[in-house]
């Protein structure tokens, strides 16, 4: 796609202004002193009337520029005055948004008077000081595809007073180096949300020399997550007014006093709660289990909800990665098959590993399997600590997923060591000699019998995704029920499909007493068929009794789990020195 000049867009939107056409310019339609009255003539008060009626076709509506409208109405009243040079230094605010301005060239410097200059929203990733007017006030670049200050900062104009880089590329080393008071003297407002810097020290620094600083926003930044945001900020610029939208009251100043000293408490690492509670919803496996089926395989199912999610310090009574140890721990009777994973249960160190930022998969974690209950407590509440906060930002702003998840295993009986023993065949010998009696070890009294279980079978049930969002722009903490929507458990299969232990021989005995139970049927039914007239409504309810049978209406209810996910905040310069969350948000 070619690249798109400023100067370009900006004479397509003054050509629209028709300053030359009709109600505008010098034209025939013009009434003047000297010239003759007549019928297709109008007089300048009428053609403004046309130029400023809401409903009339010659309104213009365009808000690229106030002075837009100004021109047209100077076409009426002195149209000798519109010139070209006349027309261009007319201009003092320009604003072009959305229009994929890729270039802005040294057009723009015909703008002799140009104060204000909008381009949110466009493709510009160089902005070249020499082409800007040095009038310039204001300049909004939000938006756009910039990802070095390099070349604004190195003569930028000298009387402008706000700066727009929201929504770019920026947050570089160099970056914050050339945002300083040596470029920017007059610099009161300065608007760098939702860019990527990191280095909170290091930027209020730099910004800590800008002398006439009033207005700054930074939400959205990855530094913005850390615990000692905004009161570091607050405290290292005295001057500040207004940050991120919020006017800095006296409290502010109060709370957060005394922070901008501590900057070896200031680190660059977020801490994030993530909590489970009340797991709800889930439809009992065993509603449809017929009670005269075998006693083996035994069937366990437990439930428990995964998510992906930066690494994080183990507490002491988890196992693997975020789940708990198995419940047969407890139970010596149960051992594991061959091919099922053991848990260690061993006890994990609990120092935060070092999290990389060119990771592409994040760590699976996983609460506590519980048994089926129709409200579990998952009593799940974990804190990470993230030092790469532009990965955590890009995280929280994909979103959280959760995995519902169900974990089937099946428990067997052991085999017996009489089954595995092979009866001693007797020795070979000379002829006339008596056999030697094998000796049969004494019978051991028959207990519980020991159980094996089968490698766990998973099944992902439904996800949720939970926006996140908020934390980046500013919030704290993000507090939903989570729904999963309803789920359906189906009638488990035939017992002579799972188990196939049912010989051929019963089989046909089961057809034979399922085709005599059907003759008996066909009798019933036409011993029905010849009831009297008389019996008739008393015999209808009869068979309406015994052959129908309604099924128990149950009530469709979705599957949910109340979720948490809090950053952690100083609030005061005492919540610093605790190192703890504040009580109110703990």
């Amino acid at each position: 796609m070619d690249s798109k000049t400023l100067f370009s867009a900006i004479e397509k939107k003054i050509r629209r202004l028709c300053l030359t056409d009709f109600p505008c310019g010098n034209g025939p339609w013009r009434r003047t002193k000297n010239g003759p009255d007549e019928a297709e003539t109008e007089s300048p008060d009428v053609l403004l009337d046309l130029l400023r009626y809401p409903r009339s076709p010659w309104m213009y509506s365009d808000s690229w520029s106030p002075q837009a409208a100004e021109l047209r109405e100077l076409a009426v009243t002195e149209p000798k005055r519109l010139r070209r040079d006349f027309i261009l230094r007319y201009f003092k605010t320009i604003r072009i948004t959305g229009k994929n301005v890729s270039c802005i060239d040294e057009g723009l410097l015909k703008f002799s008077k140009l104060e204000e200059l909008v381009l949110s929203g466009n493709l510009i990733s160089e902005i070249p000081a020499k082409h800007l007017p040095s009038t310039l006030k204001i300049l909004e670049l939000r938006a756009n595809r910039l990802s070095s200050l390099r070349g604004l900062a190195s003569s930028p104009p000298p009387q402008l007073q706000y700066l727009g880089l929201g929504s770019n590329g920026l947050g570089s080393h160099q970056d914050i180096c050339d945002l300083t008071g040596r470029q920017w003297p007059r610099l009161a407002c300065l608007d760098l949300s939702n860019c990527y810097f990191q280095e909170q020290k290091f930027l209020v620094s730099a910004l800590e020399t800008l002398p006439c600083l009033k207005t700054l926003t930074l939400k959205g930044n990855p530094f913005t997550m850390a615990p000692s945001y905004p009161g570091f900020t607050v405290d290292s610029l005295p001057e500040l007014s207004c940050l991120d939208s919020s006017w800095l009251t006296t409290e502010d100043r109060y709370n957060f006093f005394g922070l901008a000293r501590m900057k070896e408490m200031v680190e660059d690492v977020a801490s994030v709660t993530l909590s489970l509670t009340r797991l709800r919803g889930i439809p009992d496996p065993l509603m449809h289990v017929d009670k005269k089926a075998a006693e083996f395989p035994i069937v366990i199912y437990k439930y428990f909800i995964s998510y992906q999610f930066f690494k994080h310090p183990m507490l002491d009574n988890q196992g693997e990665v975020g789940e708990s140890k198995p419940d047969t721990s407890k139970d010596d009777s149960v051992r594991p098959r061959r091919g099922s994973v053991k848990n260690t249960g061993k006890k994990v160190s609990t120092a935060v590993p070092a999290v990389n930022a060119d990771e592409t998969e994040l760590p699976l974690h996983a609460t506590p399997k519980l048994s089926w209950s129709e409200c579990a407590d998952l009593n799940y509440t974990l804190t990470y600590s993230v030092s790469c906060l532009g990965a955590l930002k890009r995280f929280f702003i994909r979103g959280l997923r959760l995995d519902l998840m169900e974990e089937k295993t099946l428990l067997w009986p052991a085999p017996s060591e009489e089954a595995h023993q092979v009866k001693a065949s007797p020795p070979k010998g000379k002829k006339g000699k008596k056999e030697q009696k094998v000796k049969t070890p004494p019978k051991k009294k028959k207990g519980p019998p020991e159980l094996v279980r089968d490698p766990p079978i998973r099944k992902l049930l439904n996800s949720v995704h939970i926006p996140m969002q908020s934390l980046v722009s500013g919030g704290q903490r993000v507090k939903t029920v989570c729904n999963f929507g309803p789920l359906h458990v189906e009638p488990p299969a035939k017992q002579e499909e799972e188990t196939e232990k049912k010989t051929k021989g019963d089989k046909k005995k089961d057809k034979k007493k399922d085709d005599k139970e059907a003759k008996q049927k066909q009798s019933k039914s036409f011993e029905r068929q010849k009831t009297p007239k008389g019996k008739g409504k008393d015999a209808k309810k009869r068979d309406m009794d015994e052959r129908t049978v309604l099924p128990t209406p149950v009530p469709v209810v979705p599957v949910t789990v109340e979720l948490s996910v809090e950053l952690e905040k100083w609030k005061t310069v005492s919540d610093a020195l605790c190192g703890v969350m504040p009580a109110e948000n703990a």
